[in-house]
């Protein structure tokens, strides 16, 4: 039998504007080799337009995938819980789509520095019974996690852009260390 695994990464993690996106990929484990030849890394060290043209020649090789858009309300209602932080908000969504993907294994970029709690959390409360694989970087050390960072910073940038258009102004990345978001903040604020 043809084993399956599923990658699992986020784009969006700290910015003052828009959302957290997570996505998930899942793919034969023979076919991870296609991902590779098609340049997939993370997304970081890829510019914007090498992203956008591998999205698609993504979404054709592996078997399913799941994009899941978290709301600005939603992060900061977990940051600001006494229950539950960043972190778990992640595993949260990370376990929705190891449940509903269901590979053999899911390799996770793990945002927590307490990797086995992480790991621990994700097995316990998932209901898939899917191997997990929870390290820094695995973006960058998965073919298959590269392709999710792929997916999710895409969809990020894409809704970035839908909300420069609906308001129609430029306010750069999102990010607080964009001295354009910066400036935008300075100026704005009051009025968003």
């Amino acid at each position: 039998m043809t084993k399956t695994v599923l990658g699992i990464d986020e784009a969006g993690r700290g910015p003052v504007i828009g959302p957290l996106v997570m996505a998930g990929v899942k793919i034969k484990e023979k076919d991870e080799k296609k991902l590779i030849d098609l340049g997939v890394k993370d997304s970081k060290l890829l510019a914007p337009l090498q992203r956008e043209r591998m999205f698609d020649p993504i979404l054709e090789i592996v078997d399913k995938y799941k994009i899941i858009i978290i709301s600005p309300q939603e992060v900061d209602d977990a940051l600001n819980s006494e229950t539950t932080n960043l972190n778990w908000l992640e595993a949260d969504h990370s376990i929705k789509i190891i449940d509903e993907l269901k590979a053999d294994k899911a390799i996770l970029d793990a945002p927590s520095n307490n990797i086995e709690k992480y790991t621990e959390y994700v097995e316990n409360n998932s209901k898939a019974k899917t191997q997990i694989i929870a390290e820094h970087k695995a973006d960058m050390n998965y073919p298959v996690v590269s392709a999710a960072s792929i997916l999710a910073k895409v969809t990020r940038d894409s809704e970035i852009e839908k909300i420069k258009q609906k308001i129609k102004m430029n306010f750069g990345s999102g990010y607080p260390s964009d001295p354009i978001t910066q400036g935008f903040l300075k100026k704005h604020y009051k009025d968003y």
